[in-house]
């Protein structure tokens, strides 16, 4: 195989490709309606009733379930539904319950290859075991599930390399548990999952005690992966890999994509798999080693998540509909739209990536071939930064490029690997580690 030898000082030169038309804004107005809709079910506690047509968890299912088919009708069959469930038992659902996820499946040029893009349903009250109180669940978590619909109704109108799973859970008040049938499902199906954006709470800019933050989204990615034995964990510490995991690369994908939004939002990078000792339903997918993250908003108000509805001291509890801000929301759902455009129009990441280049000035870099790969693009970087400075564009020719960094010594570089499809799509970024036998 050719090996190409990149000087340092033309190092800054990725080529240019051209990119697709850019895809429609998100509704404010489509948005706000489907959270309309989701707190009109009273309650959508993953135990209520299946059966009543307008009340309760089967009838928000059956609502999602109808949306997607009104979408996939609308863009000729290119979405279908599909409603997995499993009966699961636990603290929280002693005497057990069904907990049944509502798919949208657009699939894609490669049907194995899988993006999903998920948010629950489910609400619940300050005791999570009464499930016939008002639980209206506003942000908590209708508008994940809106930002979800909404992103099915517009990456619906484009043909994409990647299969795009639109996810719809029960059972997370309960314990990750609609996440958890996912998640096996993708394993037992033999999915290739290339990225899960789990949404939860992502529709409110006031926080508690009145701090206002309208221009910042969290994101949670884990650094150590969930899934790595205690070898690996050592392997990728010897590396110095932990900030540049499959999950950790994917949420600084998603920080760069957010430049490009117009009107987006600032990601803010939360090294850590959720929110302190807390956790959402990407988890389940991180133990089986599948790249995930968490949206979420940048101020939290807990007097508006897992509330009786009630007004005391002049505070009102209780997640209501009055508690959001759909503007933020719409922006919310534009980075999503977009991230998920990239990395299913894009080919998988690289797989094998590695470098050497012990007691030497250069650093050659291999890594396997991906299909429909056009080119690749090399990334590194000083070992004491943590974004890409340099970048180089290599032809995407054999089974097993390679190519020499001069002047860039191992013992001081990070180095990465994406690919590029025809149209620029980009990968997400694949961390060099050290060639191990296949």
């Amino acid at each position: 195989m050719p090996i190409f030898a990149v000087p340092l000082l033309l190092a800054a030169a990725a080529s240019p490709a051209p990119q697709p038309a850019r895809l429609p804004a998100p509704s404010t107005t489509r948005l706000k309606a489907d959270v309309t809709t989701m707190v009109g079910f009273g309650t959508r506690h993953t135990a209520s009733t299946t059966t009543d047509p307008k009340h309760g968890i089967g009838a928000a299912r059956n609502w999602a379930a109808a949306r997607f088919t009104q979408i996939g009708a609308s863009c000729g069959g290119c979405i279908v539904v599909d409603r997995i469930a499993r009966r699961f038992t636990g603290p929280r659902a002693p005497t057990g319950v069904v907990v049944e996820d509502v798919l949208g499946i657009q699939k894609g040029r490669d049907p194995n290859r899988v993006v999903i893009v998920g948010a629950h349903i489910d609400s619940r009250v300050t005791d999570v075991m009464n499930v016939t109180s008002d639980a209206p669940g506003a942000n908590d978590n209708a508008s994940g599930v809106a930002l979800v619909l909404e992103a099915a109704l517009i990456l619906s109108q484009r043909q994409f390399d990647a299969t795009i799973v639109y996810a719809v859970f029960s059972g997370e008040e309960q314990g990750l548990w609609g996440a958890e049938l996912l998640a096996d499902t993708a394993k037992a199906r033999g999915w290739d999952v290339s990225a899960m954006l789990n949404n939860d709470i992502v529709g409110n800019t006031v926080g508690q005690g009145g701090v206002r933050v309208a221009d910042k989204v969290r994101v949670f990615s884990e650094g150590i992966r969930a899934s790595e034995d205690l070898v690996a964990q050592q392997g990728r510490r010897a590396e110095g890999g932990e900030d540049d995991g499959p999950s950790r690369a994917l949420a600084k994908a998603i920080d760069g994509v957010a430049g490009d939004v117009p009107g987006g939002l600032d990601v803010m990078l939360d090294r850590r798999p959720d929110r302190f000792g807390r956790g959402g339903d990407h988890e389940p997918f991180l133990k089986l080693g599948y790249p995930a993250v968490r949206f979420s908003v940048a101020a939290e108000n807990w007097d508006r998540q897992h509330q009786d509805l009630r007004t005391e001291n002049g505070v009102v509890y209780g997640d209501t509909i009055e508690g959001m801000d759909f503007a933020y929301l719409t922006k919310v759902t534009a980075l999503n739209v977009a991230t998920l455009a990239r990395i299913a129009a894009a080919p998988a990441a690289p797989e094998d990536v590695s470098i050497a280049g012990a007691l030497s000035r250069d650093t050659t870099v291999k890594w396997r071939a991906v299909p429909n790969a056009t080119t690749y693009r090399v990334r590194w970087r000083r070992n004491d930064t943590q974004d890409w400075t340099n970048a180089r564009d290599v032809p995407a020719t054999g089974a097993n490029p390679q190519i020499v960094l001069a002047q860039v010594p191992v013992d001081d570089s990070f180095v990465g690997v994406s690919a590029v499809s025809a149209d620029g799509a980009e990968s997400v970024v694949s961390f060099a580690g050290r060639e191990r036998r296949r």
